[in-house]
């Protein structure tokens, strides 16, 4: 069955107001297929839903995801309403089926969602200027404390060792040893390179197993795209994207945030001259995430932040490496190469970090 039929069939399942008159696709993200709803009400003003096919083969366990992710947007509507917010744009709203399920599921197994659709609003892929960037630190901080309260034991685990560095450097061994498209010839630099690191893919592991720091609930995937920034404010107004919400780390929300917003260029930039860690970007959003935590880090997870910042990109790297050996089964590839495209652009960043360091260090005392 094709997308377009699909589509159809699974808005059967839906109440949504007034008469569906578009449906765009939206090509953003690497893991689901998105689409924007328009429909136009009988006065004649138009009412837009966001539609997405879920990936499960990506999300093995679809009630699962979608318990999480209602449980923590009811958790936060509430406190939103609480402190005198909009809970229709401060926190992504799941519209129920006919038969009040969180998603439908047609007879082919495929899975379909909808939200609302937050209007006057944008994401962006890259900072179009520091303080948008600032404000996407303020939001994600804010979002680890208001959710400081929610039981983080009760989430399921939607993919089994999300951030679990040291499972990602053991899969990737596992895909050099197995070459099953026959690439790792091709990539003895970039192998290298991580395996120079392996102590480094040990140490948050190590830090949540010995309760050094707290599991919280956490994003687990911070890029500055799933942030919503008010198009007339230019203040970060909600978090969206919660499919790996999960009991985690602070330090890697944290860290995948400096990976993909301070970067200076794209995730799959070819040109890796183009690729540095901006300093100016960071000291932004560590300023702009103690900022919205208000206090409520202890003073190892403070201390840690940078460190959050280069495991989390390396893991990354090791993720887009591993899928490229693999053959491009996991995230989507548009183009020859795209995966290790990516990987490359975060070993870079790894290596830009590393130059900086002691700058890293001493922008994140200031604030700490």
């Amino acid at each position: 069955m094709d997308i377009k039929n699909e589509i159809d069939i699974a808005l059967k399942s839906f109440e949504l107001e007034g008469e569906i008159v578009k449906i765009d696709s939206l090509n953003k993200g690497h893991i689901n297929d998105t689409f924007c709803l328009e429909c136009r009400l009988d006065d004649n003003t138009t009412k837009r839903y966001i539609l997405q096919k879920i990936n499960t083969n990506i999300f093995k366990n679809t009630d699962e995801l979608m318990e999480n992710i209602v449980n923590v947007t009811s958790y936060l509507k509430d406190i939103i309403i609480k402190n005198g917010g909009n809970p229709d744009r401060e926190t992504l709203n799941v519209i129920k089926t006919k038969d009040n399920k969180n998603y439908c599921r047609l007879d082919n197994n495929s899975c379909f969602r909808i939200y609302k659709f937050i209007e006057d609003a944008t994401t962006y892929d890259l900072a179009e200027s520091t303080e948008d960037f600032y404000q996407s630190a303020v939001a994600f901080g804010n979002f680890q404390r208001l959710l400081s309260g929610f039981p983080a034991s009760t989430l399921h685990e939607t993919i089994p060792n999300f951030h679990n560095t040291a499972d990602r450097l053991n899969k990737l061994k596992d895909a050099i040893e197995k070459d099953v498209v026959d690439r790792v010839k091709d990539v003895k630099e970039e192998i290298d390179f991580v395996l120079k690191r392996e102590k480094d893919c040990h140490i948050i592991c190590d830090l949540l197993k010995d309760n050094i720091i707290p599991a919280r609930v956490t994003h687990n995937d911070t890029k500055l795209n799933n942030i919503m920034i008010d198009n007339k404010t230019k203040k970060a107004i909600c978090i969206v994207d919660l499919d790996t919400v999960m009991p985690g780390t602070v330090l890697n929300d944290f860290g995948d945030s400096i990976r993909f917003g301070a970067s200076t260029a794209l995730e799959d930039e070819k040109d890796l001259s183009k690729v540095e860690c901006s300093m100016e970007l960071f000291e932004a959003y560590t300023k702009g995430f103690i900022e919205g935590t208000q206090g409520m880090l202890t003073e190892k997870e403070k201390e840690m932040l940078p460190m959050g910042a280069k495991v989390i990109t390396l893991e990354c790297g090791i993720r887009f490496l591993t899928d490229y050996l693999q053959g491009d089964v996991y995230f989507k590839t548009h183009r020859e190469g795209h995966n290790l495209d990516r990987a490359r652009t975060q070993f870079k960043l790894v290596l830009d970090m590393e130059n900086k360091w002691e700058q890293m260090i001493e922008i994140n005392k200031k604030y700490s």
